[in-house]
């Protein structure tokens, strides 16, 4: 480790990002829920609890907002509009939720769509639990990024 690799005192903090430029940037995230078949017709249907499918595109935008409250090396930025994916398919027992951000800013969104992600897949989890204890949450993943000094990027298929 080289003594710009790391604070000098090895306190967390968080990277000063003043001098970069701003630029409009852009993110897509996703996470799989998989579960059975039968679970993911009862969440698309509705359930006791109501919409699973709408409750989890809230809490993906819920995550968005809140990324920097969460992880403690991350800046509040500049969001200008965020989508949220919920892709239920019965067939597989698979639900894909996939996000969208994006920002004017002088630091990515990319935790933002993955945080928005997970959390909409936990959103999912939450009711599905009651059809099924093995429902897992996987996949949590950055498909493509750009904007920034880093430029582009676009995940193998």
């Amino acid at each position: 480790m080289t003594d710009t690799d790391r604070a000098p005192d090895d306190t967390a903090r968080i990277v000063e990002v003043g001098a970069k430029e701003v630029t409009e940037r852009e993110a897509v995230a996703e996470a799989l829920l998989r579960t059975t078949p039968q679970a993911v017709e009862r969440l698309t249907r509705g359930t006791r609890k109501g919409h699973p499918l709408e409750a989890a595109r809230i809490a993906g935008i819920m995550g968005v907002k809140r990324t920097s409250d969460l992880l403690p090396f991350c800046h509040p930025i500049a969001v200008t509009g965020a989508e949220v994916v919920v892709e239920p398919d019965a067939g597989t027992g698979v639900v894909r939720v996939q996000v969208t951000v994006r920002a004017h800013d002088r630091t990515g969104v990319e935790m933002e769509a993955l945080t928005a992600a997970a959390v909409a897949a936990l959103s999912l989890y939450d009711t599905a639990k009651e059809f099924d204890r093995s429902a897992s949450i996987d996949g949590v993943r950055l498909l493509a990024k750009s904007g920034g000094k880093s430029g582009d990027y676009r995940a193998p298929d």
